[in-house]
């Protein structure tokens, strides 16, 4: 099987991966980028320099919906991400005792 040099993931996918990386376990939440922007003067020679932007993504994350965002925009962590159980907290930590 060859081996994965990229692999790519769906705003909903990120938001998901996102929501359980934070912890977070209730409200409705959306994708959050920020930009940078820079002007300047660009080209390949000094002589066909012309006006131009650089935009950069700083900081990908999440924030809380407000009311009035799509919901088609958003997850519901207490579906992707729901808390555990005190049980199955235990159960995790409990190791199967040896059959002998």
């Amino acid at each position: 099987m060859p081996e994965a040099n990229q692999y790519t993931f769906a705003n909903k996918e990120l938001l998901e991966l996102l929501i359980k990386q934070a912890d977070v376990h209730d409200g409705r939440w959306t994708l959050l980028v920020t930009f940078a922007f820079s002007a300047g003067n660009f080209g390949p020679s000094s002589d066909q320099m012309l006006p131009g932007a650089v935009t950069a993504i700083q900081h990908v994350g999440i924030q809380r919906a407000q009311a009035d965002t799509p919901v088609e925009m958003t997850l519901d962590a207490k579906k992707v991400n729901p808390r555990r159980t005190a049980r199955a907290k235990r159960g995790k930590a409990e190791k199967p005792s040896s059959p002998n």
